[in-house]
């Protein structure tokens, strides 16, 4: 932390002190959460009656506050433009030496889905490239490609970084933050760079461990895919997805290949790629929609700041319907993913906006199409509305517990910014204590919107507690991983709904955290700043003379 922040903070600190913590209405985080996850908002798809219900909802209630709107021209949109694609019935098969063909069932055997507009997809037998972890890291000094040629050819990766599995003695052990994921680990990274560099299909191996989450949540898009509208420059990957974790270890040992000795080759800094004696072959239908979908802005302007901004953010989406569940429910409501996030930004609109003038403008964003990729969010960071430049911090609220106040706030991406030392002042007027996440594996800094905006320098706090167990003020951690047990069992699920057993009154704390945050950044020009090292701060850099 620099002097200059540190001196901020302390004012901050002082700022704070003097006023009892605002809190959000447990009440009323509730009755927004059974709105939004109804059976009459379909689970807002994206381009779905169900996302006109969802935007009407919003502005709605928006309005009511006495909000500006905060989208392009006066408007309280932002139109996001997305391809929406889907997987017809087709075959994919591996194609062995000797011509041998092996069939592969979707979504048992693979997961797959296209980004792409064009109506078919045909590969008939590329061959098969394992690549490692696929990673090209020049400050690790590390690259797992070594100048191979992947034009036309399928990319097979594994998940997580080159150091998810080291131990003392491997190349990559400590390169790339231990057990922590960074980017390079994320499936996102995998697919550009299989894009970059030719492929016409990725395949990532899966893992539970490494990946964060289990088959079930892989294949829950059940071959539907969505994207921005892209130029002609911005190539994606034509055939993305999914190995299962056991098929994949019968392939390549069908093709006289052991894949842990692969494991563990990859985690050198000599490996090179190894060309798989297997071919792969698909033929499949894609359902091409151009569809627009919608970001929903609102703002209250700065009194004395007006150019700078802090945001708050959170997805109006979930999953839509999708295949009858045991008890015949095809919709995923998304009531806590994320309908209790966009409840806590529209109360700590209400609350701002019934307290003092803030000196920097407020942004509260609603984003579309978080589930199929954080696409509401990049569009947004590709096209601001208010300069990303002066945006001291953004705060997204996606996923919190519904058991009960904490003692404790679980912090994803410890050691990113100062952003951290903000969260443990107000953590501590609460009489609560920070604990970093226990699943840093799972790469959750990564998966959430601010990530967006985050890749464009913008230091950010992410609350969701899928990071941990919260250590409950009735029950202790042993009740608090009960709930996470819980909620990650309907996770992407029918089961994610609303409940009038739910206790936000935990939530309710933790959607407070930020608006003493907010309010702390509003009324001081101090600037976040990233941590010595990390991979934004070169970015955030090239813009600090905008920042006074």
């Amino acid at each position: 932390m620099t002097r200059k922040f540190a001196l901020a903070l302390a004012s901050l600190a002082l700022i704070g002190a003097a006023k009892a913590p605002v809190m959000p209405d447990p009440a009323q985080l509730s009755e927004t959460v059974k709105v939004l996850s109804s059976d009459a908002f379909e689970g807002r798809n994206p381009g779905t009656p169900g996302e006109t219900k969802t935007i009407e909802y919003l502005i709605q209630r928006f309005e009511a506050l006495g909000l500006q709107p905060g989208g392009p021209g006066g408007a309280w949109v932002q139109k996001v433009p997305l391809i929406h694609t889907r997987l017809g019935e087709g075959t994919t098969e591996l194609i062995a030496a000797g011509g041998k063909r092996v069939r592969l069932i979707r979504p048992a055997d693979l997961n797959l889905t296209t980004v792409g507009a064009a109506p078919r997809i045909d590969i008939a037998g590329a061959p098969m490239v394992f690549v490692g972890y696929g990673v090209t890291a020049p400050e690790a000094k590390w690259d797992d490609f070594k100048g191979a040629d992947l034009k036309g050819k399928v990319a097979v990766f594994l998940v997580n970084d080159p150091d998810f599995e080291a131990v003392a003695g491997d190349d990559a052990f400590g390169r790339f933050g231990g057990k922590r994921m960074t980017y390079y680990g994320r499936w996102t990274y995998k697919y550009d760079e299989a894009a970059r560099r030719g492929a016409v299909a990725a395949l990532i191996i899966h893992d539970t461990g490494g990946a964060g989450y289990g088959w079930s949540t892989v294949s829950a898009n059940q071959g539907e895919n969505y994207d921005i509208v892209r130029g002609a420059a911005d190539h994606r990957v034509p055939l993305q997805g999914w190995i299962a974790h056991d098929v994949a270890d019968k392939i390549f040992a069908d093709a006289g290949l052991d894949l842990n000795t692969l494991r563990k080759a990859a985690r050198s800094a000599s490996f090179k790629p190894v060309e798989l004696p297997l071919r792969f072959a698909a033929s499949l239908p894609v359902q091409v929609e151009r569809i627009e979908s919608a970001n929903v802005l609102a703002k209250l302007p700065g009194h004395t700041r007006p150019n700078e901004s802090v945001m708050f953010g959170a997805h109006w989406d979930a999953y839509g319907k999708g295949q009858p569940d045991a008890g015949g429910k095809t919709i995923r409501p998304g009531a806590n993913d994320d309908g209790l996030g966009v409840a806590g930004v529209l109360e700590l609109a209400r609350l701002f906006k019934t307290g003092p003038a803030p000196d920097r403008s407020l942004v509260f964003a609603l984003w579309t199409g978080e589930e199929r990729g954080l696409l509401g969010s990049e569009y947004y960071a590709t096209h601001p509305v208010d300069p990303l430049a002066t945006t001291a911090a953004n705060l997204t609220l996606d996923i919190l517990q519904t058991a009960g106040p904490a003692k404790d706030v679980i912090l994803v991406g410890a050691g990113n910014s100062s952003l951290d030392a903000l969260l443990a002042e107000a953590a501590k007027a609460q009489g609560r204590t920070i604990t970093p996440e226990t699943f840093s594996e799972r790469g959750l800094f990564y998966r959430a919107d601010h990530f967006s905006v985050v890749r464009k320098g913008v230091p950010s706090l992410l609350l969701m507690a899928l990071g941990g167990a919260p250590d409950l003020k009735v029950g202790g951690k042993a009740s608090g991983q009960a709930w996470l047990d819980s909620y990650m069992a309907c996770y992407h699920k029918t089961c994610d709904a609303w409940s009038a057993d739910w206790d936000l009154r935990g939530a309710a704390e933790d959607v407070a955290l930020f608006h003493t945050i907010g309010m702390r950044l509003a009324k001081t020009g101090a600037w976040p700043e990233w941590s010595a090292g990390s991979e934004f701060a070169g970015v955030r850099a090239k813009t600090a003379k905008l920042r006074r």
